[in-house]
């Protein structure tokens, strides 16, 4: 009998990581351009930048869509998909995994438990990731004017921009911002997966009242645009928290000038200069294209990963 549910509660992990990651490849597939937007006003200090200026982020897209065309909408696209791929297939594996964990001596989860999963499962995915978002935002940085150094960007992983980095700048380049991202992942997934267990019980709970029916599960009592709603209140009340963690982790993971010499020597260095020249807005450039890249692209992820799961559990009963 043991073994049963260790087989089960196997086969619920692998659906929670297979579920993720189908939903981290539509999620990004169908936002790349704002990212490539977001970063670039990221990274503009309104000194001396390696990006040209943008008013809005409308007049960004058609600027980048009319000088660089799609490959420039598009750019770091392959370790963007095979990074969100990965992140979200593993962080709602390890999630799901820290989840089942705390389930073990109790009968539901507190939201202080729910916050410790999802900040569990957002350190193990930052150490994993962190080299493929260096590539991708070195790639979002690259401009016509600019000396291409990655213009040798072959096939999905990428291999050739890795190599010139590590020959560059050292093996350990593919960490920088490690810590803004390892804060970043901790945080935002918590406040972002703490407020979507809890805004789902409450949305569940309130359907079941009114269907006079307690005993209904979740997956037979919510619909797409519920998921829609959850996914969006949930990510607006990450992005508006930690936000300026992304900021800082793209400003650190630069490419350096020409001479060698980074831009920014550490987070604290960012966070120093950045409240010196520019104040608390300088902390939040390009958060109107990071909301209208990650509100609805949220959305999208939880209408996939909650079906794809629904979708899955269903089969395995079937079989």
């Amino acid at each position: 009998m043991k073994k049963m549910a260790g087989l089960a509660s196997a086969d619920w992990q692998w659906e929670n990581a297979t579920a993720g990651a189908v939903a981290g490849l539509a999620t990004v597939t169908f936002s790349h351009p704002l990212d490539v937007v977001r970063t670039r006003f990221q990274v503009y200090d309104g000194r001396i930048s390696n990006v040209p200026a943008y008013r809005n982020t409308p007049q960004a897209l058609f600027t980048i869509a009319r000088t660089e065309g799609l490959r420039g909408l598009y750019a770091g696209f392959y370790p963007a998909v095979l990074g969100s791929t990965i992140s979200w297939g593993l962080y709602f594996f390890f999630y799901s995994k820290a989840k089942q964990r705390y389930l073990r001596s109790r009968e539901e989860l507190s939201p202080g438990l729910h916050l410790a999963s999802a900040a569990e499962a957002g350190a193990l995915v930052s150490l994993c990731t962190n080299p493929l978002w260096l590539v991708k935002t070195r790639l979002q940085l690259q401009t016509p004017n600019q000396i291409h150094p990655y213009t040798g960007f072959h096939g999905l992983l990428h291999s050739y921009a890795v190599r010139t980095i590590m020959k560059e700048e050292g093996w350990r380049a593919l960490y920088k911002g490690l810590m803004p991202g390892l804060f970043l992942q901790v945080t935002h997934g918590a406040i972002q997966f703490t407020a979507y267990e809890e805004f789902r019980k409450v949305l569940v709970s309130s359907k079941a009242q009114e269907h006079e029916n307690t005993l209904a599960s979740a997956a037979d009592l919510l619909d797409s645009v519920d998921y829609a709603t959850l996914g969006a209140s949930s990510k607006l009340a990450a992005i508006l928290t930690t936000y300026p963690f992304q900021v800082v982790r793209s400003r650190l993971q630069q490419r350096p000038s020409t001479t060698g010499v980074p831009r920014y020597m550490d987070s604290w260095h960012v966070v120093k200069e950045t409240a010196r020249f520019e104040g608390i807005q300088g902390f939040y450039r390009g958060i109107t294209a990071n909301m209208l890249k990650n509100v609805p692209a949220a959305s999208i992820t939880f209408i996939v990963y909650e079906n794809v799961l629904n979708l899955l559990k269903l089969s395995r009963r079937e079989y």
